[in-house]
């Protein structure tokens, strides 16, 4: 641990030299998954850094929401730490991580004056996901609701769109942190399913399953570029593809318009591709797909990229930032990702130990119990307390008409 670390743990604490520090996970249902989203697989992994840094004495789960804990007890198994409610976090906390449920203003601003720090985690394309939800009056994303944030972190991949978004709107800085990944709860999930299933790549066939997985919610993601990159492979070697599944589709099949756009492929005309709803990338991966293509807009961390890495699978993709790692086409240009998934296919099985060393040197970089992570989150966490510098405490929300 650096010295800066070391002066600062000590520093602050209701009573105590270590810190407590809780982080927000919105629960719903006992029907919610770990793999309904990365914003909670990105809370697993935190905690996992959290326990290991020694300015923290103990972490926890700080449950949000309408779900009832003791109902989501296969949902918080992969936590292994221990869950409390907003009221005690109030009480024993010394900071909190609003991460994937947020705060309102009041609770804040409550939790400020009794010395507590608060950070805002944002780990999604907020600035885009906002503008689409205000534009078509789409239930709400982000909210500026009056909180007086200390910091706000978030990832390389948003930091050109949304680091002064948050900046301004927050008014709080802004730091840009390490993205965290293990293949733990990868690996747990094959375990829990039996009979000797492995999330392996396995070489020799002669024609590709391609699986398209993005979550179409938004247009960060959608499974559109995807497709017609496995279009142009399509008419470059019909004898490539064996099948196209694009999965989270459920909403799109009904969509006139989309209807349309899938119709004008070959792809379609001939068979070739299916539309299906979500399943975990485990059961998909292996038993349907050899091959994943991949494209994001201004989001290019994404924990699918690392689970096929991990597991050796061709990744065709369009990301600049997972260091060279997979086959890179060019953003919005999917004749040139057609032409990657020719490289991928006549080179993969080839390449396939290099292919896997290089994935592993990436993966090992997110490693959450790293000692570069550890020390990053650690310092990043002192620096809540440096010069005991206040939270900026931004007016109430108004209604608009008030307001104006």
């Amino acid at each position: 641990m650096t010295k800066a670390v070391k002066a600062s743990a000590g520093k602050k604490g209701r009573g105590h030299s270590r810190l407590r520090v809780g982080v927000t996970l919105f629960l719903r249902d006992e029907r919610q998954t770990i793999w309904e989203n990365g914003i909670f697989q990105n809370c697993f992994f935190l905690l996992q850094t959290l326990k290991a840094s020694p300015l923290i004495e103990w972490c926890c789960v700080v449950a949000a929401g309408p779900g009832d804990p003791a109902k989501a007890t296969q949902f918080l198994a992969s936590a292994e730490t221990d869950v409390i409610t907003m009221a005690d976090a109030m009480e024993t906390l010394d900071v909190v991580i609003e991460l994937s449920a947020q705060f309102d203003g009041e609770w804040g601003r409550a939790f400020v004056a009794r010395g507590g720090r608060i950070v805002a985690m944002r780990v999604a394309n907020d600035f885009i996901i906002d503008a689409e939800r205000m534009a078509f009056k789409l239930p709400p994303g982000l909210l500026f609701s009056g909180v007086p944030y200390h910091e706000v972190w978030t990832l390389p991949a948003f930091a050109r769109t949304c680091a002064t978004y948050y900046e301004v709107g927050y008014r709080a800085p802004v730091r840009i942190m390490q993205h965290l990944w293990s293949p733990l709860l990868l690996e747990r999930a094959a375990a829990a399913r039996g009979g000797g299933l492995s999330f392996r790549y396995q070489p020799g066939r002669a024609r590709w399953r391609v699986a398209i997985l993005e979550p179409n919610l938004c247009s960060v993601k959608t499974s559109h570029i995807p497709l017609l990159a496995c279009e142009a492979a399509y008419r470059m070697r019909p004898s490539l593809l064996e099948t196209v599944r694009v999965f989270n589709t459920d909403a799109m099949r009904e969509n006139a318009v989309f209807v349309r756009f899938a119709r004008a492929l070959d792809l379609i005309d001939n068979g070739m591709a299916s539309f299906e709803g979500r399943l975990p990338i485990i059961d998909i991966m292996g038993p349907f797909a050899d091959a994943i293509v991949s494209h994001h807009w201004e989001n290019g961390q994404n924990y699918l990229y690392y689970e096929a890495l991990y597991g050796g699978f061709p990744l065709i993709h369009n990301s600049a930032l997972i260091d060279g790692c997979g086959y890179r086409y060019t953003d919005f240009d999917p004749e040139d990702g057609g032409r990657a998934m020719l490289q991928a296919f006549m080179q993969h099985d080839l390449n396939l130990e290099t292919y896997l060393a290089d994935g592993r040197n990436l993966l090992a970089r997110l490693d959450p119990t790293s000692d570069a992570n550890v020390r990053l989150y650690s310092e990043a966490i002192a620096g809540l307390f440096d010069g005991d510098r206040p939270a900026q405490s931004p007016e109430p929300v108004r209604p608009l008409a008030q307001a104006l």
